[in-house]
């Protein structure tokens, strides 16, 4: 597969059959070992099939990415109506350590990292089209919150890149550099409970 940025992604009716077939060759073998044959193979189409749909396979892996970002991606919907910023807070806190810390996060996270030096746009757009995406729908109610007077934030991004990294404490660290294999849910509504209560802690009012 060529690595030209300008190759267009062509959808049709084995499309998702193709992506899913992908998705579980560039979780098992990660992407560079992940090859056509394989992934035509657990696919169950043909290599030609496959070149129709994605002529890149950088293209083929950001569409898993997008994909399993967009399945875990916090809904609005999934937050009661008129919710205080801490039920919020900790319903998104909750929500995104289970995403992040979930193998397929792990693995994920871990290929991207991995291939951003040869492959500097891989890591943009996997952030842009999952980490970045969460970051823009939380400043959007951090903003809001502020305006109803539940929070007292100036500066945005900052506060949006200080959630992140609180989420980031103690447990994924630890899974990335493979020093636990798994986590508990109690462990997981240990760190949320604790970025909570810290953001609160400088933004409540």
């Amino acid at each position: 597969m060529t690595n030209q940025s300008a190759a267009v992604v062509r959808r049709g009716r084995k499309f998702d059959q193709v992506l899913d077939g992908a998705r579980k060759v560039f979780l098992a073998d990660g992407f560079e070992g992940a090859s056509v044959d394989d992934i035509a193979r657990e696919a169950g189409v043909s290599k030609a099939t496959l070149y129709s749909y994605f002529p890149d396979k950088r293209l083929l892996f950001m569409e898993v990415a997008r994909n399993e970002c967009a399945r875990h991606a916090t809904r609005q919907s999934d937050i009661p109506e008129g919710s205080s910023p801490r039920q919020v807070l900790t319903l998104v806190a909750r929500h995104i350590l289970s995403v992040i810390l979930s193998d397929v996060g792990q693995k994920i996270y871990r290929i991207c990292v991995a291939e951003t030096e040869r492959f500097p746009d891989l890591g943009r757009e996997f952030f842009a089209s999952g980490p970045q995406m969460e970051r823009e729908k939380l400043k959007s109610y951090l903003r809001a919150a502020t305006a109803r007077g539940e929070l007292q934030i100036e500066d945005f991004d900052m506060a949006t890149e200080q959630w992140a990294a609180l989420l980031r404490t103690d447990l994924f660290p630890r899974m990335i550099f493979n020093l636990r294999d798994s986590v508990a849910e109690a462990e997981i509504h240990r760190v949320a409970d604790a970025t909570v209560d810290m953001f609160l802690a400088r933004y409540g009012v």
